[in-house]
């Protein structure tokens, strides 16, 4: 048997269902990055974690299942380059829901995904341009159930007073004022 028929007798087999999600785990700047997603999209991610296993224990139950496999070359080098600093616009990512959005919820990532890098807009805001005003809390919800954060800049949302207010991926708020500070130019590393 020649070594590449060896090697392949050996790997596990990759998963026929293209549905079925996909795990990539990758280093970057900011702390290692997991990905659940397949050929229709991003369904879930984490970021800033101190280790592969961190990262893949924060996806949870989903990402037991997957197969690993860096399934989105693009989008990995996207957020390796968004963590090095650099200008990255992440506006053709598709994101794949486990499950749907209301539409008031579908206007609030529509929103979030549009504000500009370096800029922010508070809960109220979000909550009036989305047609529901004084719904600033509701909008908050939508935001700390965000299972994409970079792809939808849910740390782009702000408190009335510019308070940071909560941020679920690791590092929390320090991790949310570095993103904020590199991309209105004043970060450094973190």
């Amino acid at each position: 048997m020649s070594a590449l028929a060896t090697r392949k007798a050996t790997q596990p087999a990759k998963s026929s269902d293209p549905a079925k999600l996909q795990l990539a785990i990758f280093p970057t700047a900011i702390g290692w990055f997991g990905l659940l997603g397949n050929s229709k999209g991003l369904s879930r991610m984490v970021f800033a974690h101190p280790s592969a296993k961190a990262a893949k224990q924060a996806l949870g139950e989903l990402a037991a299942g997957a197969d690993e496999d860096d399934w989105s070359p693009q989008l990995r080098k996207k957020l390796e380059n968004y963590a090095a600093g650099r200008k990255v616009s992440f506006d053709d990512v598709k994101i794949m829901r486990q499950r749907p959005l209301t539409e008031f919820q579908e206007r609030v990532v529509s929103i979030v995904r549009s504000i500009p890098r370096g800029e922010t807009l508070t809960y109220g805001e979000v909550a009036q341009l989305a047609g529901s005003a004084g719904a600033a809390r509701a909008v908050g919800s939508v935001m700390s159930s965000n299972p994409v954060p970079v792809i939808v800049p849910c740390h782009r949302v702000v408190g009335a007073c510019g308070s940071l207010g909560g941020f679920s991926a690791a590092g929390g708020i320090r991790t949310k004022q570095w993103m904020l500070d590199v991309e209105s130019g004043n970060g450094t590393q973190i």
